[in-house]
């Protein structure tokens, strides 16, 4: 997939930015209710069940991971954002603060360039489609070579949901057949990138010259203290971490739990399908899962872990639903359970007082993760706070399973996405989840208030009148 840019693929690309202006044209002027007719269109054509299955189950098919049975679930997201968009204004004055004599008016953002990751090839363009429709955005989709067919069959669905309302369909296209070069070279033609994979794209993103928005690596880390609830802990953990094998960048990667309780809530975890490895297995583990340079390998990547097991060196029985490792104190580099796994595979600590719990999850952290998420289960609100302050995450969820919740769930108040900004830890230039408001452009207006200055003295304290010394 290393071509060499052409000079037809750079005349390619320019043909599909040009029709996408003219398609971004014909609906400058679309009212509301019909931009939001548009959206549910698009949530319907690309989100019915029936559709959405086939194109999940493709989508696993076609890279080789993740979970065929359990991915088709993921179109509740689709809905979710149906919802939180439906509920807002696109066009126009959408703010105003009298107060401040604000007011804000949405315009769109341009033409999209979405780099499609191959762990949702099937979910990711519906999600952006909406959002960018509902803003009067176009949108150039670059598959993941490795997804390309999915990617594409889906951009194919959300074309023949704009011919149904009338809109043109080169609001939303996509490359075919996509190499480096070219996903590059579209990058630096558009308006915006909104890229949501691997580091190395998102670096690509944002050394574009265009603007973009990327998302940081994953690596979230759960606290267990002494008033949780373990059963409901360790049905949330599995949850999380058995969703599409866990290839998502929020699934539950490190439980640090408090050491009075630690046993109970390993037992309570192998209730729920889980494999305590041996120090032997262990071992085997890590040189399956990584290569000699330290990267992952391929046939370990979101699958069950009986296959991990497999391509290990052992077996497990056919119940097991994940593995876990006892990884206590060791973290760091040199340590690469402490990182993030992308598969059914998670490391235990265990932590005596709540200050070690904090210091524990800032050294996995710094190891891997930074700027993405944390999740506590705890009924004590000081815990929650100190973990609140001390972690350098853009998001903690609180006694729910993480790679259901980042991302927005039905049961909390997160704005549905696919992609999770992980602020400037994670280098990023946005710490909240990608939604609506990153498509679009505001035009402030200001009018003439009655004026509000302070005096000198109220500004500067108690150090007014001090004498500065030359």
């Amino acid at each position: 997939m290393n071509k060499q840019l052409t000079d037809n693929d750079r005349q390619m690309i320019s043909d599909m930015v040009s029709r996408a202006r003219d398609a971004m044209g014909k609906i400058e002027n679309w009212p509301q209710k019909k931009l939001d007719r548009l959206v549910q269109a698009i949530g319907w054509y690309s989100g019915n069940e029936e559709t959405f299955t086939r194109l999940a189950y493709m989508g696993v098919d076609e890279s080789g991971i993740g979970d065929r049975e359990g991915r088709p679930a993921k179109r509740f997201k689709i809905q979710g954002v149906l919802r939180d968009v439906l509920r807002q204004k696109s066009i126009g004055l959408i703010e105003e603060d009298q107060a401040r004599g604000i007011m804000k008016y949405a315009k769109p953002a341009g033409v999209i360039a979405s780099l499609i990751p191959m762990t949702n090839p099937a979910l990711t363009p519906p999600v952006t489609a909406i959002f960018a429709a509902k803003a009067r955005d176009a949108v150039i989709f670059s598959p993941h070579p490795r997804t390309a067919g999915t990617t594409s069959a889906m951009v194919e669905m959300i074309r023949t949901a704009c011919n149904v309302l009338g809109a043109p369909r080169d609001l939303f296209q996509v490359i075919r057949n996509p190499s480096i070069p070219l996903t590059q070279y579209l990058m630096e033609t558009c308006d915006l990138v909104m890229a949501t994979g691997g580091r190395p794209m998102v670096r690509a993103a944002y050394s574009s010259g265009s603007p973009a928005y990327g998302v940081g690596a994953g690596n979230s880390t759960i606290v267990i203290d002494e008033t949780a609830d373990l059963d409901i802990a360790a049905t949330n953990i599995r949850i999380s971490k058995t969703s599409d094998y866990g290839s998502g960048c929020s699934a539950d990667g490190n439980i640090l739990i408090q050491r009075s309780i630690y046993e109970d809530m390993i037992m309570a975890l192998v209730a729920e399908g889980g494999y305590l490895c041996s120090e032997k297995e262990k071992s085997l583990l890590q040189k399956a899962m990584w290569d000699h340079n330290g990267n992952r390998t391929f046939p370990t990547i979101a699958c069950p872990p009986q296959q991990t097991a497999r391509e290990t060196g052992f077996s497990i029985p056919e119940n097991i639903r994940f593995l876990m490792v006892d990884n206590h104190g060791k973290i760091g580099k040199e340590h690469p359970f402490s990182g993030e796994k992308l598969t059914t595979v998670m490391s235990l600590y265990h932590y005596h007082t709540f200050d070690d719990a904090l210091a524990t999850v800032q050294r996995i952290l710094a190891k891997g993760g930074k700027g993405h998420s944390c999740g506590i289960f705890s009924h004590n609100d000081e815990h929650i706070n100190a973990l609140a302050l001390a972690a350098p995450v853009s998001r903690i969820m609180v006694r729910q399973p993480q790679s259901k919740a980042n991302a927005g769930s039905f049961t909390n108040g997160m704005p549905m996405t696919s992609s999770l900004g992980c602020g400037i830890w994670g280098g990023n230039i946005t710490n909240e989840n990608i939604s609506l408001k990153h498509f679009m452009n505001y035009t402030w207006v200001s009018r003439p208030i009655p004026e509000d200055r302070p005096s000198e003295q109220k500004l500067f304290g108690e150090f007014y009148g001090h004498k500065v010394e030359k």
